[in-house]
């Protein structure tokens, strides 16, 4: 059993090779790429799991709403050029309309 790298739940358990799920949260994940990240390589990924870079394309999946702002982001919003950074809001971007703001890749796939 491994501990849950999303919930930190010590119940995860093994699935199939290289695959862990959690039973709290419904995360699935597998142990190789987490070393990656423990070795100072900064790993983000989009709502469906693909590994997004600086300067990737992504689209927005949900409607966001922004504060200060008449309307929200809609879903389906294509958000160019994005740099990644560390903490919960993971991606820095400039979205048209808006300007310059915070996002989380749980919310964007990959265009």
């Amino acid at each position: 059993m491994k501990p849950c790298p999303q919930c930190s739940s010590p119940y995860g358990y093994f699935l199939s090779e290289e695959l862990y799920a959690c039973p709290e949260c419904g995360h699935e994940w597998n142990p190789n790429e987490l070393i990656e990240e423990q070795e100072g390589k900064l790993v983000v990924k989009d709502a469906n799991g693909n590994l997004l870079q600086d300067g990737d394309s992504v689209i927005v999946i949900k409607n966001l709403p922004v504060k200060g702002a008449s309307g929200p982001v809609k879903a389906g919003t294509k958000v160019k050029n994005i740099r990644l950074t560390e903490g919960d809001h993971n991606i820095d971007c400039k979205i048209d309309g808006f300007g310059a703001m915070a996002l989380k890749s749980e919310f964007v796939r990959k265009a």
